[in-house]
């Protein structure tokens, strides 16, 4: 069930608000959800009725993204900042170190969480920051061409290419390996998303130095990598796997780099396994 949840946040000028949209189901440990950039929390639908028969799923949408608003005049996109509004929404919705899982931005997000000790898991699907400068510049060029895409493409025209398998894959093979698979009202809303995402231009630019480089101890960590990531090269796995040696790795076949909806019973099953 979909809900809002209103928070402060200290700012330079004093308490901020911030308001977060989210969605709440299942029972179980709580597990907490974080998308990408320019995506919303229905990224996770595919998985997130498998993953609720043994967690209590809380599936956010970020500050900026989705039906979340921005955040307040003087707080910052950047992962230090992005970090305390998570810590801070935990406590607002009573969450005593979630396990947390999370995709590309969300991924760094969720072992930014980890390192702080907010959480008590962190599965990190394709995470952002453990880029060379080369790949990180290919990987900003791809999403600011998507994002221009996406907002010079009339309403009409995305929703006639959503109803055919070509036309899905034109829209999003960028980040799915089988886009054929998502539903036409699914790419008809993450395209609007991504259109809309009034926090995209400054995350986006808070990312350009960001490189993850701290080992996150005393918790499990799983990196999950889709195999066939157009965005986020699977070799960028290897270099997680090197700052944070007690991770495990894992590949997901016939994936890419938002795993969920290429095999979501794969992708369950990675979560599962990580927040035991």
């Amino acid at each position: 069930m979909s809900a809002t949840v209103s928070f402060q946040v200290p700012v330079p000028h004093g308490p901020g608000e911030v308001t977060v949209s989210y969605a709440r189901v299942g029972r179980g440990e709580p597990l907490v959800l974080l998308h990408g950039i320019g995506h919303h929390r229905q990224a996770w639908d595919p998985v997130v009725d498998i993953l609720a028969t043994e967690r209590e799923v809380i599936a956010v949408d970020l500050p900026g993204f989705g039906a979340s608003p921005g955040l307040p005049a003087g707080l910052p996109y950047d992962l230090p900042t992005t970090g305390a509004v998570l810590g801070a929404l935990f406590e607002a919705l009573d969450l005593d170190r979630p396990h947390v899982a999370g995709n590309s931005l969300g991924g760094l997000l969720a072992l930014e969480l980890g390192r702080e000790r907010l959480v008590r898991s962190v599965t990190a699907l394709s995470p952002a920051g453990f880029w060379s400068p080369a790949e990180r510049r290919y990987a900003f060029t791809v999403l600011l061409g998507m994002r221009g895409v996406a907002r010079r493409l009339p309403p009409q025209v995305v929703a006639g290419l959503s109803r055919t398998a070509a036309g899905r894959t034109a829209l999003t093979s960028t980040i799915y390996a089988r886009p054929a698979r998502r539903s036409p009202d699914a790419v008809v809303a993450e395209t609007r998303a991504l259109a809309t995402a009034t926090g995209f231009t400054a995350t986006l630019r808070a990312g350009t130095e960001v490189r993850f480089t701290d080992a996150v101890a005393g918790l499990p960590v799983t990196v999950a990598w889709g195999a066939r990531d157009r965005l986020l090269v699977p070799r960028q796995g290897i270099r997680a796997k090197r700052i944070i040696p007690h991770a495990r790795l894992v590949r997901l076949p016939g994936c890419g780099h938002v795993p969920m909806n290429d095999d979501p019973a794969l992708v369950a099953r990675v979560i599962l396994d990580g927040s035991r």
